[in-house]
């Protein structure tokens, strides 16, 4: 059995039922604890009652520590400081070996155990995945080596030294800003593999964290694969809902044949889980859909955008 865990609000949980559906279309049995970051996220979770998750309340993951530094950080940030947390509150609540933490964007195209069977032959402790950036996309110096995106801890002494260092540090300090060689929760990992020595694994399957910040590296084919590996999992970062059509991919450049063997795929699994939600909960939901902004300041600074990325290659609009 795996476990995983992640957090979503209404928002996102689109995304986050296409991630459930991904992995049980794909992986070996497994639980995903979902930490429900609204009411509604929470209810409708709770009524399609799916046999793999585990829903889990806000009210019943914060505790002293997240609500109190909770008023000073902004949503996004908070939900940065909350990764470590909900993975040190699976270890300690549920009993689990090991849970591997993932960011709700995911979508996989193959069995996560590929990446989990590299991880218990390292006999490590804890599993990073590096951003493995395209040169002229390398944000390693603002947003760090690593990405918190698929990230498995052991249930072991050192496995809980390594995350409540993290959980620490998170508490202290978690901004969406560049300060003192910190951003969010995410370059707090640039130092582990020396700061904990013998404990860190590093991921090498090129299929584990494929994103739209390192395709452009690879030859994408039919299966999906890149560079002859299959693509394990692939990170929706950036992807846009305009409408229940049209999406905006990303402003990285992407393929053709990256749009076709892996964006299409997602796209229908969005609309697939759009649909379930409104058979079975709400018809006229629409969460998710991204904000439209009114007035002609709005209008020139979209075109000014738009223009922008066409000359850039990274104007990735489509309908379906």
């Amino acid at each position: 059995m795996n476990y995983f865990c992640t957090l979503f609000d209404s928002n996102y949980l689109t995304r986050g039922l296409a991630l459930y559906d991904s992995l049980e279309n794909t992986g070996a049995p497994f639980m995903l604890y979902v930490f429900a970051f609204d009411d509604l996220a929470a209810d409708i979770l709770d009524k399609l009652s799916f046999a793999h998750l585990t829903v889990i309340r806000l009210q019943e993951f914060e505790d002293e520590r997240l609500l109190a530094v909770k008023s000073t950080r902004s949503r996004g940030e908070y939900c940065w400081t909350c990764s470590s947390f909900s993975i040190l509150y699976v270890l300690r609540n549920f009993n689990v070996p090991e849970v591997t933490y993932l960011d709700s964007d995911l979508y996989f195209f193959q069995s996560s155990q590929i990446l989990l069977d590299e991880f218990h032959a390292s006999d490590k402790d804890v599993l990073i995945t590096s951003h493995r950036y395209t040169p002229e996309y390398d944000q390693s110096a603002t947003s760090g080596i690593y990405c918190v995106q698929f990230m498995t801890f052991r249930n072991t002494e050192n496995g809980l030294r390594v995350l409540n260092w993290w959980c620490d540090r998170c508490e202290e300090w978690c901004y969406n800003r560049l300060e003192d060689g910190k951003f969010g929760d995410q370059k707090y990992l640039d130092d582990w593999p020396t700061r904990f020595p013998g404990m860190i694994h590093e991921l090498k399957h090129i299929g584990g964290g494929v994103a739209p910040w390192n395709i452009q590296q690879y030859s994408c084919t039919e299966g999906p694969t890149v560079d002859g590996k299959p693509v394990v999992f692939y990170h929706f970062h950036q992807l846009q809902w305009l409408n229940l059509h049209t999406f905006d991919l990303s402003s990285y450049r992407l393929s053709p044949e990256a749009i076709r063997y892996i964006y299409l795929t997602y796209l229908d699994a969005l609309q697939e889980a759009l649909k379930i939600v409104r058979d079975t909960y709400d018809p006229a939901f629409s969460k998710g859909f991204a904000a439209k902004e009114h007035g002609i300041l709005a209008r020139l600074r979209h075109y000014k955008s738009v223009v922008a990325r066409i000359l850039r290659g990274g104007y990735n609009v489509v309908r379906r």
